[in-house]
């Protein structure tokens, strides 16, 4: 699966590691791609 940054979380400067835990918001239309809407921890 590929994912990326939503712009909220790019605006704020969050950042992701490695083995972060995130909740993601899948694509109806591909269920290859994804959006990190939240880094949980």
């Amino acid at each position: 699966m590929l994912a990326t940054i939503s712009d909220k979380m790019r605006k704020r400067f969050v950042r992701l590691t490695a083995g972060d835990r995130v909740k993601m918001e899948m694509s109806p239309y591909d269920l290859n791609k994804a959006r990190i809407v939240w880094r949980i921890g």
